[in-house]
């Protein structure tokens, strides 16, 4: 097989890696501590919505919360246990805001039931529906930092068949060293999720992009490539620049493929996922197990033991650094994910979720005191290093002076990929990113403002026409009950020739005559009163 030519994307930059200190030995599997805090929302797309009470008992690989829409997926038990709660708790997040969880106390026994039924020959699985819905039952959501629904992006776009597979083994993110021991460890596990997901999607290749700074990873997979002898899978090496692990980066590198900022991947055929995802795929539809675990780097030099772990969801933060060893003394900062994309967490008392693929501590050396942002010098170092080439400084003016609708009609915001090079080779050390991200955030929330409105309005117009319609029928029916009496007196007492008085019912004749009556008697009365007495003598 040919040499595959590989391709250069725009700007880039060559941060130092710091991956030995946590991959120098295997995956060790982590124990189950006295509680687990799983959040209801774990993925972009709407909340879980929770299926167990407080008090009951459930067993691990049972479905504690169900999908809520069709962009949501379920969560699952780790273990088996007890339901404590089902309350609001801080979750990793810049504002370490808090949303609904489920508090489940393991009882130590892991008393497992079964989920799935195991596919082991997942070609005869028909229709492919089934695998999809696996997919999503089995709370798959993208373990690169995504966290979308894997479920919804095997669906592709309606009209556009999928050709190739792209398996992102890139990491190219410092210090995060997860994805590294999971190709090096489990590789035919990587392969066969692959397998599984060209399947899904009828596509005719699949494409293992791994950076060349991972050998041994780099040959267990051509190893396993071989021993599954599928000549529709390449595993392809590609230069160690940072960030070749997004997802358009690395189809460019590796096909030539420039998917402009407007286009989604599978607008062209493309379908990517990290490798951490396809080994969940594989255990679902494989062996039948749901999305319960995954492998999380604790590393930095704020860590005593750094490493790599196998990790129950729901785990606190707290709970699995004192399993490596804890903290060092100078410690000095918390980062959830890597140096450039990841952010400072205000505590460790948040759970590990599927989004946490690493807890990365920075002494005090490796954390100074971020210096005072100075005035912008237009010197374009943001713009060379963009690797979507935008102009970072363009959407700045806008970010600050709020005009927001600028900043996304004019360089469109929401193709910033948020992977913090402007703000690494910014030489006023402006945070350009948390400016993106500021103006990002605001921009939802008018829309979801917007959307409010939108439905106030529609149920106001509604209620105007409902009442309006209300009063058409009353009128309506009080012409019918009017035009009914206007019949029912002109049957009753027909005319009787010229002249005739206007026809009464008899009930009003009847009252009439004893008016009549009355009035003859009072008159007889009156007469017999007024006549002087007669003298008989």
């Amino acid at each position: 097989m040919s040499e595959r030519i590989l391709h250069r994307f725009p700007g880039g930059l060559h941060p130092e890696q710091h991956k030995s200190e946590s991959n120098g030995t295997p995956i060790r599997r982590a124990t189950l501590p006295e509680r687990l805090i799983l959040p209801l929302r774990q993925h972009i797309g709407q909340a879980a919505k929770p299926v167990v009470a407080v008090g009951e008992r459930v067993l691990r690989n049972q479905r504690l919360a169900q999908a809520e829409g069709y962009v949501s997926a379920p969560v699952h038990a780790p273990t088996s246990g007890t339901i404590l709660a089902i309350e609001e708790h801080a979750v990793p997040h810049p504002s370490g805001l808090s949303t609904p969880c489920i508090l489940l106390q393991p009882d130590g026994l892991d008393e497992a039931m079964r989920a799935f039924e195991p596919w082991p020959d997942f070609s005869a699985v028909s229709p492919l529906l089934l695998l999809r819905e696996r997919v999503r039952e089995a709370g798959i959501v993208g373990l690169g930092g995504a966290v979308f629904p894997s479920a919804v992006k095997l669906a592709g776009t309606p009209g556009t068949p999928i050709h190739t597979v792209v398996l992102n083994g890139a990491e190219c993110e410092p210090y995060i060293s997860c994805d590294d021991r999971l190709m090096r460890e489990r590789a035919d596990e990587v392969l066969r999720g692959g397998q599984i997901i060209m399947h899904v999607v009828s596509a005719e290749r699949c494409l293992v992009g791994v950076e060349d700074n991972k050998p041994e990873a780099i040959a267990a997979l051509r190893e396993a490539a071989r021993l599954l002898g599928d000549a529709r899978i390449e595993i392809v090496a590609v230069p160690t620049i940072y960030p070749s692990g997004g997802e358009k980066q690395l189809i460019h590198v590796m096909t030539g493929e420039k998917i402009s900022r407007e286009t989604r991947t599978t607008e062209r055929g493309f379908l990517g996922q990290n490798v951490g995802t396809a080994v969940a795929i594989y255990r679902a539809v494989v062996l039948g197990e749901p999305l319960t675990r995954r492998i999380v780097t604790v590393t930095g030099s704020g860590m005593a033991q750094p490493g790599n772990w196998d990790v129950p969801l729901g785990m606190l933060a707290c709970d699995l650094i004192e399993q490596a060893g804890g903290y060092r003394p100078d410690v000095a900062r918390l980062i959830l994910g890597g140096p450039m994309m990841g952010f400072a967490m205000q505590t460790d008392e948040v759970p590990v979720t599927k989004a946490a693929n690493c807890l990365l501590a920075l002494g005090a050396p490796d954390a100074p005191v971020e210096p005072l942002p100075l005035p912008c010098i237009r010197c374009g170092r943001c713009s060379d290093a963009c690797p979507v080439e935008l102009q970072p400084q363009q959407l700045l003016w806008d970010a600050r002076a709020g005009d927001f609708e600028r900043a996304e009609k004019r360089d469109s915001l929401f193709e910033c990929i948020e992977c913090g090079i402007c703000s690494a080779v910014c030489p006023s050390h402006i945070p350009l990113v948390q400016y993106f991200r500021y103006a990002k955030t605001e921009i939802w929330q008018r829309e979801r403002d917007k959307d409010k409105a939108s439905q106030a309005k529609v149920r106001f117009d509604v209620r105007n026409a409902r009442i309006e319609r209300e009063k058409r029928e009353r009128e309506a029916m009080l012409a019918r009950k009017r035009a009914q009496l206007a019949a029912q007196k002109a049957t009753a007492e027909p005319a009787s020739g010229e002249g005739a008085a206007a026809p009464v019912d008899d009930k009003q004749r009847a009252i009439r005559e004893a008016m009549e009556r009355a009035r003859a008697r009072k008159a007889a009365i009156q007469g017999q009163a007024e006549d002087p007495p007669v003298d008989k003598a």
